[in-house]
C-alpha cells in the first residue's frame, strides 16, 4: 500500500485519504461499496447489487464514456458467474448444474473437472452460454449502460457539420 501512495501521492499528485483506502483480499474489501459476501443466496445477491447498481446509474448514468460502464457491467456479470461457480463447489454439482443449463455432455464434464479458478472459468464460452446476460436481466440485475436511444442508437458522435463551413454552402 505504500509504494500506491507513494506513486499516486508524488507522481500524479493526488491525495490519498489513507483512513478509505486499504489493499485486501475480495471477500474483506467492498466495491463500489458492495461486497460479494459468501453463503448469500444469489437471488438475494443480484436484489441487493441491483439496488447499488441504480444509484450509481442515476449517478453516472449520462457519462461521455459509455463504453466504461459497459466494461463494468461486463465484470459484474463475470463476477456473478464466478460466484455462482464457486457456490456449485464440486465438480459433479458443477456438472449437474452446467447440464440443466444446456450445456453439452463433454464440454459440461470438461469444464466441472477443470482445475482452474472460478474467475478464469467465468469467462469461458460455456459459462456464458449456461449463464448468459438474458439470465442476469430475468432475475433483476440492472444494467450499468444507458439503454441505446432511437434517434442515436450506438451512442455514436452525430455529424453537426454542413458544406462550405459553419455558413452552409455560401462563400
Amino acid at each position: 500500500m505504500a509504494s500506491v501512495t507513494r506513486f499516486l501521492t508524488r507522481r500524479l499528485k493526488l491525495k490519498v485519504n489513507t483512513a478509505k483506502s486499504a489493499v485486501g483480499d475480495v471477500g474483506e474489501r467492498s466495491f463500489l461499496g458492495f461486497s460479494f459476501t459468501r453463503g448469500v443466496r444469489f437471488r438475494q445477491l443480484i436484489t441487493e447489487l441491483s439496488r447499488y447498481l441504480q444509484g450509481w446509474r442515476a449517478y453516472y448514468g449520462y457519462c461521455e464514456t459509455p463504453s466504461v460502464l459497459r466494461s463494468m457491467d461486463g465484470w459484474i456479470r463475470r463476477r456473478l458467474r464466478a460466484y455462482l461457480w464457486h457456490q456449485w463447489k464440486y465438480r459433479q454439482r458443477r456438472y449437474r448444474a452446467l447440464r440443466k443449463l444446456d450445456v453439452r455432455h463433454s464440454l459440461a464434464a470438461k469444464l466441472a473437472g477443470s482445475g482452474r479458478g472460478a474467475w478464469r472459468i467465468s469467462a469461458t464460452p460455456a459459462l456464458c452460454y449456461a449463464l448468459p446476460n438474458a439470465l442476469f436481466a430475468n432475475l433483476g440485475l440492472v444494467s450499468l449502460a444507458p439503454e441505446p436511444s432511437s434517434s442515436n442508437p450506438l451512442n455514436r458522435r452525430v455529424r453537426t457539420r454542413t458544406h462550405g463551413g459553419v455558413g452552409g454552402w455560401g462563400p
